[in-house]
């Protein structure tokens, strides 16, 4: 038998009924507890929705939504359609580059549905050089008369009608 610090003996034995109810109290009940903390406060399903523009205009569960899940997936299928980058830049001519004095700009009939505007960057400077709105007079073609810029790098900047923005480095000599 050994004495404690109190002078009161006790005895080292097997796991008694104390010993378990004691590890449970410890051990398994915090750990019971802590599980269905983290259960209860599980993710429900959030969904987006956004106007033409790209911005977020409601998060939330789908019944507040108003839409089903099946028609939430077939509107996404029908903005996944959108032209793309790369696509975009092929439906387009920029000729010549490098520019020494005028710049034209072609486009197909597809993407001036989408353009809302043109915009010329000095890169060096830190100043825009050109913007112009797209408006059906432009024929689908503009012309940037560089004769006066300094020579360097220009970043042409074609703003959608959606909210994306694609640019393109020009060099001006």
């Amino acid at each position: 038998m050994k004495k404690n610090y109190l002078g009161t003996s006790f005895r080292y034995t097997a796991l008694g009924k104390s010993t378990r109810k004691n590890l449970l109290n410890r051990k398994i009940l915090p750990l019971i507890c802590l599980m269905i903390g983290f259960l209860g406060y599980s993710q429900t399903e959030v969904y987006f929705k956004y106007d033409e523009a790209g911005n977020q205009k409601y998060r939330g569960p789908e019944d507040l939504a108003g839409k089903s899940s099946k028609q939430l997936r077939t509107a996404s299928v029908a903005t996944a359609q959108v032209m793309d980058e790369k696509s975009f830049w092929k439906q387009l001519r920029l000729y010549p580059v490098p520019v020494n004095d005028l710049l034209t700009i072609d486009w197909t009939e597809e993407t001036d549905k989408l353009i809302e505007s043109v915009s010329l960057y000095q890169h060096s400077t830190a100043h825009w050089k050109f913007q112009q709105k797209n408006i059906p007079g432009l024929n689908m073609q503009l012309k940037i008369n560089m004769t006066g810029y300094d020579w360097g790098v220009y970043i042409l900047r074609f703003t959608l009608k959606d909210g994306r923005v694609f640019s393109k480095n020009i060099t001006k000599r």
